[in-house]
């Protein structure tokens, strides 16, 4: 019963990985959410000075479209579905970077601690589930390709 309930976890993880960044993905194509979280974060607010707020928002839809692609390939082509899961790590280091640079992430302070807001605090804090999920489809398809001849 334990691996059963393993095989199902490591399978609504990957491919659960893989709806959540197409979805996400092919949401930058018909709305600009991403900007009010880029314009505050010192690493990444220039790319505005470069490009059109449209180009922006395509341009990370169509990595995290790219990434769950390549991460759904894990059954046949382990080494790109690899580069897929490293490649949704570094979109969600991105994300949660916004974690302590956009203004309203905490609301209020409760016995000295911090609570996190609805919008934008508690969208971006789920991005460390969906980042540790992201590193164990990498290692695991680093391992497949390994094991593989």
């Amino acid at each position: 019963m334990a691996q059963g309930l393993t095989q199902v976890g490591q399978l609504v993880s990957r491919y659960g990985l893989v709806v959540v960044l197409a979805w996400i993905g092919f949401g930058k194509y018909v709305k600009m959410e991403s900007r009010v979280l880029i314009d505050h974060s010192p690493l990444m607010s220039w790319v505005y000075h470069v490009f059109s707020v449209t180009t922006v928002a395509r341009a990370l839809g169509t990595m995290e479209i790219v990434a769950a692609l390549l991460i759904a390939l894990r059954p046949v082509w382990p080494r790109l579905s690899a580069a897929g899961s490293a490649l949704a790590v570094v979109l969600f280091m991105g994300t949660l970077s916004f974690l302590f640079t956009t203004p309203g992430v905490v609301g209020t302070q409760a016995a000295g601690l911090p609570v996190l807001t609805a919008l934008p605090g508690q969208f971006l804090l789920k991005d460390l589930v969906l980042i540790g999920v992201a590193v164990w489809t990498l290692g695991d398809s680093l391992s497949a390709r390994t094991a593989s001849p």
